[in-house]
């Protein structure tokens, strides 16, 4: 459990302003929680209702042990609601019951908490439902709407909202927090540079399949500049298995992007920004024949192979093309 200040690091700008929010007792009754994936807004809507019920804060900061801590960590505080899709959708019966149960005073305070995930996928039914709860609550409340897509709320339901939006998280810190999912760390450095998109992550980590396409890209540009001859031969049987979606390709792109970028930070000495850190005795072994002039050629040819990706060119003769117009560089 992080404390206010170890969440700044995560959103520097919107959990100050919480902060200043909590000390000054001037809180919404409607918060607005926009950002990506893995951003923290789970995490800091809950350190928020924390700090709003918990008796025994030393300032703003929750004591996360007393009963009000506890209950809200685990989910059962009852002057707390948690709401999530049903199946696709957040649907009316779901706020309806969320106005049922505000309409009761508090078991515990005088006050109560509804954090609604996915707000985005409320119906439209349920979306006019809560609208009416936002303008009339029952009784003191504060609401957290938590989304990927606020453009898609309506636009009443956000203009009577605080909206805060979560920036995407540094890629040290994403990786830190992927390898907190489990992630390895070489694996984390790596899906860090693709995408600070937790599900993104999650997809490409199915299957270990990150794990499996870094130790082919490794392979693959190995071959390429000390053994060309069999670089066609892992592309067929390695590489175009490994990447039969769309991402997949995309991803594949990516890493061996990041891979020629290694190299020319090793030429240039920027070392501790390495994507493929394990990689650094081959790196400098091959920056003593290749010049930066051709590193920047063959990052200014990975870089045509995605505009022909995205053109739908085949992927197997988009590789092929890469391959080839690198060795003869």
């Amino acid at each position: 459990m992080k404390t206010w200040n170890e969440l700044t690091d995560t959103q520097p700008r919107v959990v100050p302003f919480l902060m200043r929010s909590l000390e000054k007792d001037r809180l919404s009754h409607a918060y607005i929680f926009a950002g990506e994936s893995g951003t923290g807004k789970q995490e800091i809507a809950l350190q928020l209702t924390k700090s709003y019920f918990c008796r025994e804060k030393q300032g703003v900061e929750p004591c996360h042990q007393c009963v009000d801590c506890n209950r809200i960590e685990k989910g059962n505080h009852p002057d707390v609601h948690l709401v999530a899709p049903d199946g696709a959708s957040i649907k009316k019966h779901q706020v309806e019951f969320l106005q049922k149960e505000f309409t009761y005073r508090g078991m515990e305070s005088s006050y109560k908490v509804y954090i609604i995930s996915e707000a985005d996928k409320m119906t439209a039914s349920a979306a006019n439902s809560l609208l009416k709860f936002l303008e009339e609550p029952e009784s003191p409340t504060m609401a957290l709407l938590l989304t990927e897509r606020e453009s898609s709320l309506l636009p009443t339901v956000r203009s009577r909202s605080q909206q805060l939006s979560f920036s995407p998280l540094s890629k040290q810190l994403f990786a830190e927090k992927l390898q907190e999912h489990g992630f390895p760390r070489l694996s984390s450095l790596l899906v860090a540079e693709i995408t600070t998109n937790l599900e993104h992550a999650s997809q490409l980590n199915d299957g270990d399949w990150i794990a499996q396409a870094r130790s082919v890209v490794i392979q693959l540009m190995g071959e390429l500049y000390l053994r060309p001859n069999q670089v066609l031969l892992t592309l067929q049987d390695k590489w175009l298995p490994l990447c039969k979606e769309k991402s997949q390709q995309e991803a594949g792109l990516d890493m061996i992007l990041f891979w020629l970028r290694d190299l020319l930070y090793i030429q240039t000495g920027k070392t501790d920004a390495l994507v493929f850190p394990d990689q650094k005795e081959q790196y400098e072994q091959l920056a003593l024949s290749i010049s930066q002039k051709q590193i920047s050629r063959h990052l200014s040819g990975v870089l045509e192979a995605k505009r022909h990706l995205n053109a739908n060119v085949n992927y197997q003769l988009v590789m092929e093309k890469l391959l080839l117009s690198i060795q003869e560089v």
